[in-house]
């Protein structure tokens, strides 16, 4: 098998011969934005909504990207065709570029870009079916006046802590909550509860990412004529959910079956979060709803 080509500002690398400059004030700060997004059958999945978030991601830090949407655009699909992989998880990373050793990204004369395309594996075994166990970490969500995750920033640390308890304890996925003790989301996914018949999610205001998967959903309500509600979630509220599910690019869909070691609903995927699953998969087996190879 070949060895699987990187992009580093406009130019190809072998996997094994890929890499950066330990002053790029990415690798250094957490310095930069990134997004995740997935090809499935030579169709780049909901690319322009990916590269939009990536842009505005880039504005709230003063990021200065050295390409436009359009040439991003054209270097995913170049990489893609490089690789010659139809589908893939594609990791598009833009950081603050090389400096030194201070904090000042003035020193930072050019933004790096990185594309990688490769495949990502991140629940294991049949979780769609059966559903995934979850906690709250006591590890909150930044505010929205600090290194707020509605910013898809290379800083990960607040994740990566969560995760860290997560395992240790045994569990799938940690669900993080903001100051107030509202649910945000877990990790690197966005939360839905079902009540009732209808469908709540959190705001972005507790620190959550604004979601290109969790939109889809949305839309899919519409469709369907399912009611969606933003709202602040409770733990109490996911507790006594009848359904509860994540929603990211990685993991497209996944129903939640425990919250603390409390059932959600049967303990089993809910009719309303199969039918959402059984919907989002038409979407991406849509090549109208993305950009193709």
């Amino acid at each position: 098998m070949e060895e699987l080509q990187i992009y580093i500002d406009g130019k190809f690398y072998p996997k094994s011969e890929a890499k950066i400059s330990v002053y790029d004030h990415g690798f250094l700060y957490g310095d930069g934005v990134f997004e995740g997004i997935r090809a499935y059958n030579g169709v780049v999945f909901k690319l322009k909504e990916h590269i939009d978030r990536l842009y505005r991601s880039a504005h709230a830090l003063t990021l200065q990207i050295p390409l436009t949407k359009q040439e991003m655009t054209q270097a995913v699909v170049e990489t893609l065709r490089k690789n010659k992989m139809k589908d893939s998880y594609i990791r598009l990373v833009v950081s603050r570029g090389v400096g030194d050793l201070g904090l000042d990204p003035r020193k930072c004369p050019k933004a790096t870009v990185i594309i990688i395309t490769d495949l990502i594996s991140i629940r294991a075994g049949n979780a769609k079916e059966t559903g995934v166990t979850t906690m709250f970490s006591w590890v909150r969500r930044n505010p929205v006046d600090a290194t707020t995750q509605e910013i898809k920033s290379l800083n990960y640390l607040n994740s990566v802590m969560a995760k860290i308890e997560a395992n240790a304890c045994g569990i799938d996925e940690a669900l993080c909550l903001d100051g107030n003790g509202c649910i945000a989301e877990g990790v690197g996914e966005n939360v839905f509860i079902v009540r009732n018949g209808e469908l709540l999610t959190p705001p972005t205001s507790t620190g959550a990412l604004a979601g290109i998967t969790a939109e889809v959903v949305g839309q899919i309500t519409q469709k369907i004529g399912i009611k969606l509600t933003v709202a602040n979630l409770t733990p109490f509220m996911i507790f006594t959910a009848d359904e509860a599910f994540f929603t990211g690019t990685a993991m497209e869909m996944v129903p939640i079956r425990e919250v603390n070691k409390r059932q959600i609903g049967t303990g089993k995927p809910g009719p309303i979060t199969k039918k959402l699953m059984a919907e989002f998969q038409k979407v991406i087996e849509d090549p109208s709803q993305g950009t193709k190879i």
